[in-house]
């Protein structure tokens, strides 16, 4: 450490607020996470990854220690825009606390969960100081709340050519639903998202026989999809589901018979369930009512679970002993970069309260970010104390 003055967890939540940071910009936010890391003595790194009509991101990697164990902590620091600035009770970048709140976008999601990470270490180098058998990283990108393709999948890929091994991880999304402490979140469902065109003949609605309706087949296909079953889930996550997102024709003419009916719709799904088989299962609902149509898929995530064990055991008892609640493990909401990081390493999410997240007024209490810090500082102890947590 450069100085002993500690990592103060909502300043620096602060500091990361007042980056404007929306995907794709970085608004100076790695710059300020770089910064507080060398502070502590990591090796940085920055990286901009590109693809074809996507925006370049920057993104960073920071490791501290060379050899054993890599504990690793995830995050994003880019944020959804602020939407009306002027329903704000507070500038959305100003970083303003009042009664003990910190507003801002990014307080919850994620911005102060990064800041958490950097004060937990200090704090547990300021007990261990270089003293313990491992390494810490951390992942951090600008691309999490965008198309989320040049961001930590990357990442991910530069550390595989580079040889470099986490060994687990832990994604500072907010995860809790109404009290810090309530929720570990140990998997995800899949998210798979179709677009259904149904094709027809335009013409007069008084001449149908010298047209063809396309709108009764789409009321027919999406019937069969929006009336089925798929599963009851299982012992670790909730039924698959299927729900209508927009269907569209752009008719504006009443006496007209349209040409084409547009739907969309996304299936969140279990480990019951494949993208494979669920793609053949709507085509075949498709074909049963027949006529022209077209169907494509966009697969953001598949399905995936750290089944509980030690690891997540570990994450549950640092939990518990600085809130006094033991958490839930659970696979509900979203999708988030854990979906990459599964591929390498088991990985759990634990953050802050998730009510605010993307809304007006975002913001979490400064108590909650102290108390963060405090769990991630705890996980730290429990991760180096701890043996092979692979064969526990």
């Amino acid at each position: 450490m450069a100085d002993n003055k500690p990592t103060d967890a909502v300043e620096l939540t602060r500091a990361l607020i007042r980056c404007d940071s929306v995907t794709p910009r970085d608004g100076g936010a790695l710059a300020v996470t770089s910064a507080a890391l060398d502070r502590l003595g990591f090796e940085s790194h920055r990286m901009t990854f590109s693809a074809p009509d996507t925006p370049d991101v920057d993104n960073l990697y920071a490791r501290l220690g060379s050899g054993g164990r890599n504990f690793c902590f995830a995050g994003h620091t880019d944020v959804v825009p602020v939407g009306d600035a002027d329903a704000w009770s507070l500038e959305p970048f100003a970083a303003d606390i009042r009664d003990g709140i910190l507003y801002g976008r990014g307080a919850t999601d994620m911005k102060g969960a990064v800041a958490a990470f950097i004060a937990a270490v200090d704090t547990f180098l300021a007990k261990r100081g270089g003293d313990f058998d491992g390494s810490i990283s951390l992942l951090i990108t600008g691309d999490e709340e965008g198309p989320s393709i040049n961001g930590t999948r990357k990442v991910l890929d530069w550390l595989d050519e580079r040889g470099e091994k986490l060994d687990h991880c832990l994604v500072g999304e907010p995860t809790n639903p109404e009290n810090l402490g309530d929720m570990v979140k140990i998997g995800r469902r899949g998210s798979l998202s179709g677009t259904l065109v149904v094709r027809g003949t335009q013409g007069h609605v008084a001449y149908p026989h010298l047209a063809d309706n396309p709108l009764p087949r789409l009321i027919r296909m999406l019937a069969r999809l929006s009336e089925h079953t798929f599963d009851a889930g299982n012992d670790h996550f909730s039924p698959t589901n299927l729900e209508l997102a927009t269907i569209d024709v752009g008719n504006t003419a009443t006496n007209v018979i349209p040409s084409q009916a547009k739907a969309v719709f996304n299936i969140r799904f279990n480990t019951e369930q494949t993208a494979t088989g669920l793609q053949d299962w709507l085509r075949q609902q498709c074909d049963a009512v027949g006529g022209g149509y077209d169907l494509s898929f966009h697969l953001s995530a598949e399905p995936f679970l750290t089944a509980p064990g030690p690891f997540t055991a570990l994450i549950a008892q640092a939990v518990e002993d600085v809130t006094g609640k033991r958490p839930a493990l659970t696979t509900t909401g979203g999708t988030s970069d854990a979906r990459f990081i599964h591929h390498h390493c088991p990985v759990a999410e634990f953050g802050l309260i998730s009510e605010s997240m993307h809304k007006v007024d975002e913001q979490a209490s400064v108590s909650d970010i102290e108390r963060l810090a405090g769990v991630y500082a705890r996980i730290l102890e429990l991760y180096f104390e701890a043996g092979d947590l692979d064969a526990a």
